[in-house]
């Protein structure tokens, strides 16, 4: 399976949260794999993360708000257990944000191709 956006390609911990539930990303943690998911969040949601929690790449309340928040906004719910999204980054949660950057990093990537075009034209 594995990630896809360059965001979180090649992550261990990200990895490994799509194939162990002991893995998903729960409020207390702390690390690069945080921080990678707050930027994401931001990047798609325009989540506004506290910035203690951005500075220490903490998964603190702002951060679970933001998921939870994203969550609830695409009905992110694993019906088998749930019957309301939480505020986890579990395998559901990171394969949607995953998806989504990639489509992020391709229109970016679309964009800044058309401004290199652009400026390559004559009479610019």
């Amino acid at each position: 399976m594995g990630l896809n956006s360059r965001i979180f390609r090649g992550d261990t911990k990200l990895e490994a949260c799509l194939i162990s539930d002991p893995a998903h990303i729960t409020p207390g943690g702390k690390g690069d794999h945080v921080a990678k998911i707050q930027t994401a969040l931001t990047l798609l949601d325009a989540a506004k993360i506290d910035a203690n929690d951005l500075r220490t790449k903490t998964y603190g309340a702002s951060t679970a708000a933001a998921v939870l928040a994203y969550k609830k906004k695409r009905n992110i719910i694993n019906r088998s257990y749930q019957t309301a999204p939480d505020n986890i980054v579990g395998k559901m949660t990171l394969t949607a944000l995953d998806r989504e950057m990639v489509a992020f990093e391709q229109r970016l990537s679309n964009v800044n191709s058309c401004a290199g075009l652009r400026s390559a034209l004559p009479g610019r």
